[in-house]
């Protein structure tokens, strides 16, 4: 139903997809937005049982057969009553289902229609499958990430997915509701992974036009190319991140270390210092050095797992548990109007017969009687599916 935070009035519908889609979504509603998620009947699963999808936390699912007339008529419904849709099909997709933005602004002229894809909805890849990588891979941000000499690293799916897709697809939301407050008019939020990618990568850019950064992997400042900004491995096994970049706070580095190491300003002098710099990080554990640079302006930090308890992340609350499960909490924070995490993860169509009934929408018992709806009671065993990727 939507929390009190600053998007707290505010309709959404979500077509559920997969990745970018339900974490744009998810941050939406933890901002308050009241998100109505329609998934598939029988809708797939991704990273286990429902209630550890965490994505799809913060808000209700209804099930809807959308090849069914009555299904996609119903949501043209609940998009006539929405200020926000989105959905994360394939170009063309969500026309031929009927639900396309010329049939949506047809029945809510200020509606903002996002469209979350990863090549686009024009070009020559439009309709071509692909993941988080493969839209790194072109954008040229994987080719930043490694070491010198080495391939490529994958980030997980973090920097595609959710930072070049979802972010984006959230302020492009965010953007068009601001306008259409103005001019009565809703547009399309045109959000793909590959633009996003690429747009990050903009500081680089500059850098690679001005001839101070590199083409080449892991020779430059923040790639592992500098001895003073990457990882060293500890006694036990673990590693330390060392960001001195500053003149002073790889001044108090070197003291904390009790170091006198060639001059840095010097590039032929790196692998000199690295050797030192990794020789002195093998002497201690992690413990032992967090505890030495505790509180310290050495840019020094441990490495942690998944859901670490440092003390700055028990401080601030940034994992919480809920339901069992530790998770972490919504950013960002607001002083006035402080988000929240709202419903668990639910089933596909948990909520069907309540959420529709909240929307206003009639009928929802003829709906269900002809399969157009579903109603989740939770014992239905759900398949993983052929879900559309983008």
């Amino acid at each position: 139903m939507g929390c009190m935070g600053p998007l707290s009035g505010v309709k959404v519908v979500e077509l559920a997809g997969l990745g970018p889609v339900p974490f744009a979504c998810m941050l939406l509603a933890e901002l308050g937005a009241d998100v109505i998620r329609v998934d598939r009947p029988g809708g797939g699963l991704m990273m286990g049982p429902p209630e550890y999808e965490l994505l799809n936390r913060g808000r209700r699912s209804v099930a809807l057969d959308l090849k069914h007339p009555a299904g996609a008529g119903t949501v043209l419904r609940l998009a006539a009553q929405a200020d926000v849709l989105v959905e994360g099909f394939r170009p063309g997709v969500a026309e031929r289902l009927g639900l396309g933005p010329d049939e949506c602004h047809a029945v809510n002229p200020k509606l903002v229609y996002g469209r979350m894809t990863g090549w686009g909805q024009d070009g020559p890849l439009a309709q071509t499958a692909g993941h988080d990588i493969d839209y790194l891979a072109l954008s040229g941000a994987l080719h930043l990430i490694g070491r010198a000499g080495g391939p490529p690293q994958v980030p997980a799916n973090l920097l595609g997915d959710f930072a070049g897709g979802s972010l984006y697809l959230v302020i492009g939301i965010l953007a068009a509701l601001v306008e259409a407050r103005g001019s009565g008019q809703g547009q399309v939020v045109d959000a793909a992974i590959v633009d996003g990618s690429a747009h990050l990568t903009t500081m680089l850019l500059g850098a690679l036009a001005a001839g101070t950064w590199k083409q080449e992997r892991g020779t430059n400042l923040l790639d592992t190319g500098a001895p003073h900004y990457d990882v060293y491995e500890t006694a036990d096994g673990k590693h330390m991140a060392v960001g001195a970049l500053e003149p002073q706070f790889y001044d108090e580095l070197i003291q904390r270390l009790d170091l006198n190491p060639p001059d840095r300003n010097d590039l032929a002098n790196w692998p000199d210092l690295r050797k030192v710099l990794t020789e002195t990080f093998a002497q201690r554990t992690q413990a032992e050095w967090t505890e030495l640079f505790d509180g310290s302006d050495a840019c020094v930090a441990p490495v942690l797992p998944l859901a670490g308890d440092h003390p700055h992340l028990v401080a601030r609350g940034i994992f919480i548990e809920k339901d069992g499960i530790r998770q972490a909490a919504p950013a960002p924070r607001f002083s006035r109007t402080p988000s929240a995490l709202g419903e668990p993860p639910a089933r596909p169509g948990r909520h069907t017969r309540e959420a529709l009934t909240d929307w206003g929408i009639p009928d929802v018992d003829e709906l269900l009687r002809t399969g157009a709806a579903v109603q989740d009671t939770g014992d239905a065993v759900q398949d993983t599916g052929d879900a559309v990727q983008n």
